[in-house]
């Protein structure tokens, strides 16, 4: 065990310029490098890649990670890469022959870290290459996903167990920033660990103070946090009209702010966070999309301006102040109709089981899938696009895929950077003819039946810049080119875009056998209830540290206070006053005391200080407290008497 210790410190410092770990974090690395299933806790922002990197670098062959975050799996891939550490990803956003050539490279090349996201786990292509690699650690993130007692349960994860049968003796690494005591069980269980085993890291954050406001004026409160903390910080806001007023009032006060919300372009999104990053835009506004991958360890602030669906979403999102380890704050705003508005928002997302079929049916017209087609494919899908085209909720039909995520039947990604795909959708004789009529066009379909092959098979990925430098045209001319193919119906193209993506679990089934477990509904509600009456129970305290409060929602054992936050700064400023009332109140009664001994006549100063119980000192402070009043004096024997 010792040549393995050694073995993960030299790659940690080798790759990653550290000479010692995290507390937990060693011992989670260790427990994976001898072999042992394990269930690691680590809160948002603990290093939890590091856990499975160091292992899977210290040991000869490849480390699976399954995950749901595509945007965090390429975030992850490009940074290995950086280190010169052979890295791929496998998703829904990749064609067949990107996943074939990737897989390939996992059984025959000598990559270290294939990325994975679970829906990919039941595809053939997945379940033939996965025997011939050489496995030595199984990473699985998010795991709460595969407990339906969590909140996000995703039906794929439970794939993982018969991954394990295909990898017999690789040991399994777990990994989560929230699961209740039911949860990690459930984990364990269907992950099929040998033994139960959890490693817990502290989600204390000393250097957080915490604090609620309720109040009718956010506004005012808000300022006061921005005006009061010097740095930058983020305000979270529900709806995207909320980012842009908020932003434009804090613009008005003279805060350099701007908004970030999904409704934006990518490039415009992009640019606004470069700026806040770079610190030229001190504060963003920004809905729930904003903050997942972004190292910016000196946000001195985080406020929520309305409340969170969960304690979950709250920790992690207040969490993105003081990364540092520098003190920071984390105000939540709330109002007295806070309550009345989550309870209509609650009912909005649980629509009847008829209004989850209805939506099933309108997102495959969407997407043009026929009954018995899809299974296994992958659309684009701008949901925004499709709330506006069917006059929807977007809170709605949120909920109604989730609810079908968790049946089995469609599971949305999160939203990626996309490339531009074209596919010819005429034959080759058809293609001549065209190209004979227009000299333009002729020249343009050349350069990209030489750039790409398959075209006429399937959706190819392009690059705008490419074709631009062999055709000779600028990357405007070729987007418009390709445009005027396609209105020609020479081509498919789909623009280059950042959106989610839907990937299709089964084929599109007939309305009448689209079924919709009762229980999963049942359960989702309670679930989401019971995760809202701890976030308004978080927001109600008056008593007890915010947070001991998290930590002890997290699992930790007795959480001490942490001094900080705005209860314990209230208890200390209480405990000081009281202890000053105390010290008044004796002073005044030793006062009375005095006086009435010096009624009955003059006494030497130390007998008379001897006399009482608080001593020489203090019954000679207040004596000389007197004496300045003129409520004594002193006779030419020494003695004190009342004037």
């Amino acid at each position: 065990m010792e040549g393995s210790a050694d073995k993960i410190f030299e790659v940690l410092k080798r790759y990653w310029g550290f000479t010692e770990f995290r507390p937990v974090q060693e011992r989670i690395i260790r427990s994976a490098m001898a072999g042992r299933d394990t269930l690691a806790l680590m809160p948002t922002g603990g290093g939890k890649s590091l856990t499975y990197q160091v292992p899977g670098l210290a040991q000869p062959g490849l480390c699976i990670v399954v995950t749901p975050l595509i945007a965090l799996m390429k975030d992850q891939v490009d940074r290995l890469r950086a280190r010169r550490i052979p890295a791929v990803a496998i998703h829904s956003g990749l064609s067949p022959r990107q996943i074939d050539i990737a897989l390939d490279n996992c059984v025959y090349g000598d990559v270290k870290f294939l990325y994975v996201a679970p829906e990919r786990l039941a595809t053939e292509a997945f379940r033939l290459r996965v025997e011939r690699m050489k496995v030595s650690l199984l990473a699985v993130d998010e795991a709460h996903c595969i407990s339906q007692w969590g909140y996000d349960f995703r039906p794929s994860y439970l794939r993982i167990a018969e991954l394990r049968e295909k990898l017999p003796g690789v040991p399994v690494l777990a990994l989560t920033a929230s699961a209740t005591k039911l949860v990690a069980e459930d984990i364990m269980r269907h992950l099929r660990f040998a033994e139960p085993h959890i490693l817990r890291s502290s989600f204390a954050r000393p250097n957080l103070s915490y604090s609620v406001r309720r109040t009718d004026d956010k506004n005012g409160q808000l300022l006061r946090l921005v005006q009061n903390v010097p740095g930058s910080g983020i305000v979270y806001v529900r709806t995207r009209e909320g980012t842009e007023q908020v932003a434009d009032m804090l613009r008005r006060q003279g805060v350099t702010a701007a908004a970030y919300h999904g409704g934006m372009g990518h490039a415009e999104r992009s640019l606004r966070q470069e700026e806040w990053v770079a610190g030229r835009t001190r504060v963003m506004v920004a809905t729930n999309a904003f903050g997942m991958g972004i190292d910016k360890p000196d946000v001195r602030f985080v406020a929520h301006y309305a409340m969170c669906d969960s304690l979950e979403s709250y920790y992690q999102e207040a969490g993105r102040a003081g990364r540092d380890g520098v003190r920071s704050y984390a105000l939540l705003l709330t109002s007295p109709d806070d309550g009345g508005r989550i309870i209509k928002r609650f009912e909005q997302e649980f629509p009847p089981l008829e209004k989850i079929k209805d939506i099933y049916e309108k997102v495959c017209s969407y997407l043009q899938i026929g009954i018995g087609d899809g299974a296994e494919a992958s659309f684009l899908f701008n949901i925004h696009d499709f709330c506006a085209r069917e006059h929807l909720y977007s809170g709605t039909v949120q909920s109604a895929l989730k609810l079908l995520q968790q049946n089995g039947y469609m599971t949305l990604t999160d939203a990626q950077e996309n490339p531009a795909r074209i596919m010819f959708c005429v034959s080759r004789d058809d293609l001549y003819r065209i190209r004979v009529q227009r000299d333009e066009l002729d020249h343009f379909i050349r350069t990209l039946l030489r750039l790409y092959n398959g075209v006429f098979t399937e959706f190819r990925q392009i690059d705008e810049g490419e074709i631009a430098t062999w055709s000779g045209y600028t990357v405007e001319r070729v987007k418009e080119l390709l445009k005027r193919l396609w209105q020609l119906r020479v081509i498919r193209y789909v623009p280059s875009n950042r959106s989610p993506i839907l990937f299709m679990n089964e084929e599109r089934l007939p309305r009448a056998d689209l079924y919709i477990s009762p229980d999963t509904y049942k359960r989702r509600q309670e679930l989401m209830r019971e995760r809202f009456e701890h976030m308004l129970d978080y927001a109600a305290n008056e008593t007890r540290c915010r947070s001991a409060v998290l930590e002890a929602y997290f699992g930790e054992g007795d959480p001490a206070p942490c001094g900080v936050c705005d209860i314990c700064l209230a208890r200390r400023r209480a405990a000081k006053q009281k202890s000053a009332d105390a010290a008044g109140n004796a002073a005044e009664s030793l006062r009375k005391e005095v006086l009435e001994r010096l009624a009955q006549g003059p006494a030497d100063p130390r007998e008379l200080a001897d006399g009482f119980p608080g001593g020489v000192q203090r019954t000679g402070e207040v004596i000389r407290q007197l004496l300045d009043e003129g409520l004594l004096a002193t006779g030419k024997d020494g003695k004190i008497r009342l004037k």
